[in-house]
């Protein structure tokens, strides 16, 4: 794994709080050096933990102590002070608005390596293990319906739900930790993207329900 330092000066003091979540990102810009060159930049004032490059290259950009800047306006059961609470990662993909495409094998395995060791140093649950579009349904879509959620659970990453069958109401997504007061179908959709990537219509249904209640049964009661 190779790992190089590319310092970021956009970041603060976490003041105090405790790292518990761990949020994934696409870059979204045309290129990786492009995004690097932006998450560097004092002017951009955004900045994540870790870039990780398609070939499997790792940047480490902010110190894990501090507070990167890179949730933006943000929520995750009842917390809006994602940054402080949190590390970043930024996967170098051109996204959805420039050609968004499969997360290549080299750059999830070093995601995976690197995710390992964070879980080592911090008590993250795996249902804090998010995307960017979980935390910011109305804004975002990173790191995509193409991001191997699944994968990454089978390797110990995230929470995977089970199949089962269940009514549970599209309200019930806020007891998982979606936020309450996102727009139904952005909040849906995201729920999609993290855990039915092949189909997304931003419409609840039994199949939704079912996740939901496979997620909720795994996740633990004195979370909810």
């Amino acid at each position: 794994m190779r790992r190089i330092d590319r310092p970021s000066p956009n970041h603060d003091d976490r003041g105090g709080v405790a790292i518990d979540m761990l949020v994934l990102h696409y870059t979204g810009m045309a290129s990786g050096e492009a995004a690097i060159a932006r998450l560097i930049d004092p002017a951009a004032k955004v900045s994540a933990h870790y870039t990780i490059d398609e070939d499997g290259t790792i940047y480490a950009m902010v110190p894990e102590d501090r507070r990167a800047w890179h949730a933006g306006v943000s929520h995750w059961a009842g917390e809006t002070n994602i940054n402080s609470c949190s590390i970043g990662i930024e996967l170098v993909n051109p996204g959805h608005e420039f050609g968004y495409h499969s997360f290549p094998e080299a750059q999830i395995a070093a995601l995976t390596t690197l995710t390992h060791s964070i879980l080592m140093r911090h008590p993250i649950p795996s249902w804090r293990v998010l995307g960017h579009s979980d935390v910011a349904p109305a804004r975002k879509e990173d790191p995509g319906e193409l991001f191997p959620w699944e994968k990454l659970a089978r390797a110990g990453i995230g929470l995977w739900p089970d199949k089962t069958v269940s009514t549970a109401p599209v309200n019930a997504l806020s007891g998982y930790g979606y936020d309450p007061d996102a727009p139904q179908e952005k909040v849906i959709t995201a729920f999609q993207r993290h855990f039915r990537p092949r189909r997304l219509t931003g419409l609840w249904d039994t199949e939704c329900a079912g996740l939901l209640a496979g997620l909720l049964a795994k996740r633990p009661a004195s979370a909810i």
